[in-house]
């Protein structure tokens, strides 16, 4: 595939009076044994970006640049190269991706119309011989085609195949290939940067309740998965969290933590900062990055953090009646959230990448036990994050529409009540989030409420240990 070089370079090269060569007087081949250096960044949006530096020896002249153990994903659009030592002298012409691998069927393919030898073993008196047959190969489509002699023969195996050279077009492994005009020999340092498909990251957390279910330890771990083709050693990495605009988006790979680290404990490895609108965690250390590998990564360590365990109950969507069993209280789910500030003085305080959190408490043996898990979006500093863990075991809501009274033909008053029952052995506070539509008014309620939008309105309701409460409330409609 074939990519024009980048505007600056075009411009560059119409201002400097220099004849382009047609054709390549040397090729330098490059492997990983010459990096030098190698930094990856890794968005959550299935890309990074590579940035590969080498130290070469280049001739002066027309080069053929071949550029290898690079990753098999690379987008040719984003491949760009420069000179660190000279990077005005150092002039890019052409620029390819060579992905046609060598493989037995492609090599087999580019022989077509060429010549070759064709090995069949023979067996003869309990004998076996190798019997070469030279052929010329018309076509190789859905099987190949032959002619021998005077003789065309389809269906004709071979035990192997003797080719007499490698093509030129055929790579061991993807390559870029640059043909470039260099006007200083000797050694050089060189900068390849591109962006490359097929690798991923999320953050998973780790939330462990202590036994007094008003604290907790948080440890957050990074999950990369490079699927990109290549490997990568010894290389920086850096992840970049939040929402990448990308002309062409791609779906996200999920990734499963098959095991939970709760009780894991590593100082912090990553370096935090502001990149534009994103951020930007950087690795205090080198690591490898290998291919079909998925890596997780300590991200933060936070220990005894405030937590807040709520109860909440949310109201039907339908408000006037209840059509599902007419005269019948309607059970609703007691929905439990755990909730803490991420905050400096909660023992946080970093912007935390959007991922799972999963939460463990400990049983009455002290073992570690799952409790739930949600999805918490990209968190900045100084914001709340809210957990809904399940549906509470031993806590019954029971909603019931009580009185209806048409006062027009655009109004109403309405009457509900909520009954709340705690079979817990300690009191609990219990949130009842109660739709209300149109235009209106609380005539009376039973415990203290808060309008908290226009179309909703929120119940404050304690319950005793092994009790009960009920909510009524009565409100007038106009629509």
């Amino acid at each position: 595939m074939k990519m024009r070089p980048a505007v600056g370079i075009a411009m560059a090269m119409l201002l400097v009076p220099w004849a382009a060569p047609a054709h390549a007087q040397s090729a330098v081949t490059s492997t990983a044994q010459d990096q030098k250096e190698l930094a990856v960044t890794v968005y959550n949006s299935n890309i990074a970006l590579v940035r590969d530096v080498r130290h070469l020896r280049l001739p002066e002249g027309a080069i053929d640049l071949r550029y290898m153990d690079i990753a098999a994903q690379v987008n040719p659009a984003t491949v760009h190269i420069v000179s660190l030592t000279a990077p005005k002298e150092l002039n890019v012409l052409e620029q390819d991706y060579e992905y046609d691998l060598l493989s037995p069927e492609k090599l087999l393919q580019k022989y077509v119309g060429k010549e070759l030898t064709m090995v069949r073993v023979v067996t003869d008196n309990n004998s076996t011989k190798e019997v070469p047959v030279k052929a010329l190969l018309l076509a190789d489509n859905e099987g190949p085609v032959w002619k021998v002699g005077n003789e065309i023969i389809t269906g004709m195996g071979a035990d192997r195949y003797v080719f007499p050279d490698l093509p030129e077009n055929l790579y061991s492994k993807p390559t870029l290939v640059w043909l470039l005009d260099n006007r200083r020999a000797g050694e050089q340092t060189v900068e390849a940067s591109y962006l490359t498909n097929q690798m991923n990251w999320n953050a998973d957390y780790v939330l462990t309740v202590h036994s007094d279910q008003k604290s907790a330890d948080l440890n957050g771990w990074v999950t990369v998965v490079n699927q990109s083709g290549t490997s990568f050693s010894n290389a920086q990495l850096q992840l970049v969290a939040g929402e990448l605009n990308r002309v062409t988006p791609r779906p996200q790979r999920p990734v499963v933590m098959e095991r939970a680290k709760a009780m894991a404990a590593a100082a912090p490895q990553f370096e935090q900062e502001a990149l534009s609108e994103y951020h930007l965690y950087t690795l205090g250390r080198r690591t490898n990055i290998q291919n079909n590998e998925t890596k997780q990564i300590s991200l933060l360590d936070a220990a005894g953090a405030a937590i807040e365990k709520v109860f909440q109950v949310d109201g039907q969507q339908y408000y006037f009646q209840n059509p599902q069993s007419p005269g019948e209280p309607v059970k609703e789910p007691v929905k439990v959230f755990i909730k803490f500030k991420n905050t400096e003085s909660n023992s946080l305080g970093i912007p935390l990448p959007a991922g799972t959190v999963r939460v463990y408490q400990g049983d009455s043996k002290g073992r570690v036990e799952f409790i739930g898990e949600d999805r918490i979006d990209h968190t900045p500093k100084d914001e709340t994050v809210s957990l809904h863990i399940g549906n509470a075991f031993d806590v019954v809501a029971e909603r019931k529409q009580t009185d209806y009274q048409r006062l027009g033909s655009h109004s109403a008053e309405v009457e509900y009540e909520i009954s709340l029952r705690n079979h817990k052995p300690d009191p609990i506070t219990v949130l009842v989030n109660e739709p209300i539509g149109g235009d209106w008014t609380m005539l009376s309620s039973t415990f203290k409420y808060e309008k908290t939008a226009a179309f909703a309105a929120q119940f404050t309701v304690p319950v005793a240990a092994n009790g009960d409460a009920l909510l009524k409330y009565r409100v007038r409609v106009h629509w």
